[in-house]
């Protein structure tokens, strides 16, 4: 399906021209019809001679309703313009063609009406001459009438090549619907409609509506259901969980997770003012309006609070309009996140550096280069591709190089660290996380690199030993320990010898010296010659056999047969013996 806005001045004949295009009355409302003049948005729908499905929002004309010109036209990607042949340019065509040059539209049609009154050519030269310079370009032409049918299949003619000519739409993109209208239907509850101008929806799909989820029953397009509705179209969804009280104009349904809603947003203008800049615009995106407080930042960049939260992706188009002046501008948004302005100066260097962004790929890297590290789900949610080089760590993001870069700076941390506390092994991961400025201390074990490794919740370096007179009293323990592996020193051995609780702890962490239990320290190996040991004697045995094969005192055979059982390597039987598992 394709979607297309009308556009022009009030009582040109849009909507007797897309009655005769489509069949149908596009004016919704009694009043409409009684007075001749469309109020509020309309909808039709037409099947061209290609086959092509063509629906159509006609928006109103006059000048009172230009909010909800702005609703129609805020999600659609191509403009019929409407000038009468009788009539010619006039105010509120040049108010709409401006808001169609602000909004950045590149594909119209222009339709100059009611040609059976008078000469359409003089009118089509300078409506073309007009539009050339917006960003429609050459706009190509049709003289018809409404009336008599002339030129009516040459406008059908003009608008398949029209439709043949715009980029197609990604159906595979998170969907945010623009709702315009939203009503209640005996049997079916909460509807609402909008112009899908991306991604799929299908029944049961889940949607967030400010903040909540909700649920679609049903999908309609052009009048029928469908199992699926695909970008560009017009729908109408069937809403669980909403009621229809609850919905307005300018709310919008998002795939979840998928958009970001902001309040404050920085943006560059389409075309540098040549004006002051109205310090409080309305701002116009999709089908919503929301105030705005201006901040100029340099040149074109303007920052933007707004009054309430919208779910805007880097690379919106914006348009802000001054209600006093009846002037409209473009703005393009380029940062849905951006950062606070503090210091003297900052908003100048902010403008600068939005001015010297790039966009796609090279956009997202610079952008990621500043914010350093961010969860990938929000990165995304701005609108910015993964850039090539960026590190995936778990949730987060990584600016390309960046992690090498904080990897190289993990020794430094860890021989400070250890300058100051030389008994410990390394830095907890928190130490580290913090020395780096990291958002996780998830983060950590992707930057530890050999010979640093991760090790009990702390970053060690597996060459490290211990301080020299600390080392020289382990490896004498050690020497000893070889020669009578049950031998543990006794307090008054450990105290001369100059380990104290901080040492010992710091020979057990290191690995060189096992705790079996309180103050008794032997060789890391000792698990397996104590189960040798007992291997030679009857099973089960007794603590007494099993502290003779040993050769040791009740001091360590006590601990270390308590140690055994802990670590499985026997097992304590109800009349207190034991045997080998």
């Amino acid at each position: 399906m394709d979607v297309i806005a009308t556009a022009g001045h009030v009582d040109h004949g849009k909507s007797a021209l897309v009655r005769a295009l489509t069949g149908m009355e596009p004016d919704r409302w009694a009043e409409e019809r009684r007075r001749g003049l469309t109020i509020d948005l309309g909808f039709a729908w037409t099947t061209l001679p290609s086959g092509r499905r063509l629906a159509v929002v006609d928006v109103p004309g006059h000048e009172r309703f230009v909010g909800n010109m702005l609703a129609g036209v805020g999600s659609v990607p191509a403009a019929l313009v409407v000038v009468a042949a009788d009539d010619g340019w006039s105010a509120q065509t040049a108010e709409h063609v401006a808001v169609l040059d602000a909004l950045g539209v590149r594909r119209a049609l222009l339709a100059v009406t009611k040609s059976d009154l008078a000469d359409p050519a003089p009118v089509v030269a300078d409506v073309r001459q007009r539009l050339a310079a917006t960003s429609m370009g050459d706009v190509p032409a049709v003289a018809v009438s409404s009336v008599t049918g002339q030129g009516l299949p040459e406008l059908t003619t003009a608008l398949e090549a029209l439709l043949a000519g715009l980029p197609a739409s990604d159906a595979a993109a998170p969907v945010r619907l623009w709702i315009d209208r939203a009503f209640t239907i005996r049997g079916a509850g909460t509807v609402v409609t909008g112009t899908l101008a991306a991604g799929t929806v299908t029944p049961e799909d889940r949607l967030l509506l400010g903040g909540r989820e909700v649920t679609v029953r049903g999908v309609q397009s052009l009048g029928a259901p469908v199992e699926r509705a695909q970008a560009t179209a017009r729908v109408a969804l069937n809403l669980r969980g909403v009621a229809v009280e609850e919905l307005s104009r300018g709310d919008a349904l998002l795939t979840p997770g998928a958009f970001r809603l902001t309040d404050v947003v920085d943006v560059t203008l389409a075309v540098e003012p040549d004006e002051r800049l109205p310090a409080e615009p309305v701002v116009h995106v999709g089908s919503a309006t929301v105030g705005a407080r201006l901040r100029p930042l340099d040149g074109a960049a303007v920052r933007l609070r707004l009054t309430a939260p919208l779910p805007l992706r880097v690379g919106d188009r914006l348009l802000l309009r001054d209600p006093g002046a009846r002037r409209v501008l473009g703005a393009d948004v380029r940062d849905v996140d951006p950062p606070e302005l503090r210091r003297r100066g900052a908003a100048r260097q902010r403008g600068a550096e939005l001015a010297a962004q790039p966009e796609g790929d090279a956009g997202a890297a610079a952008d990621l280069a500043r914010r350093r590290i961010v969860r990938a789900a929000d990165f995304a949610a701005m609108g910015w591709p993964v850039p090539a080089g960026a590190t995936e760590q778990g949730p987060w993001l990584l600016a390309p190089g960046l992690a090498d870069e904080l990897a190289a700076r993990v020794p430094d941390v860890v021989t400070r660290f250890r300058r100051l506390r030389p008994l410990e092994p390394g830095p907890p991961v928190e130490v580290v996380r913090r020395a780096l400025d990291l958002p996780d201390a998830d983060l950590v074990a992707s930057l530890v690199r050999p010979p640093l490794v991760l090790r009990e919740g702390r970053v060690v370096d597996g060459d490290a030993v211990l301080p020299p007179t600390v080392q020289k009293a382990v490896d004498d323990i050690r020497a000893r320990l070889v020669l009578d592996p049950f031998a543990a020193p006794e307090a008054p051995e450990l105290v001369v010898a100059g380990l104290g609780v901080r040492e010992l702890a710091a020979a057990v962490r290191s690995g060189q010296l096992v705790r079996v239990g309180e103050g008794v320290y032997l060789a890391p190996d000792v698990g397996g010659v104590a189960r040798n040991r007992l291997a030679t004697i009857p099973q089960p045995f007794t603590l007494s056999q099993a502290r003779q094969a040993w050769g040791t005192s009740r001091r360590v055979a006590v601990p270390l047969m308590e140690w055994l059982d802990a670590q499985g390597v026997t097992e304590r039987l109800p009349d207190n013996t034991r045997r080998l598992r």
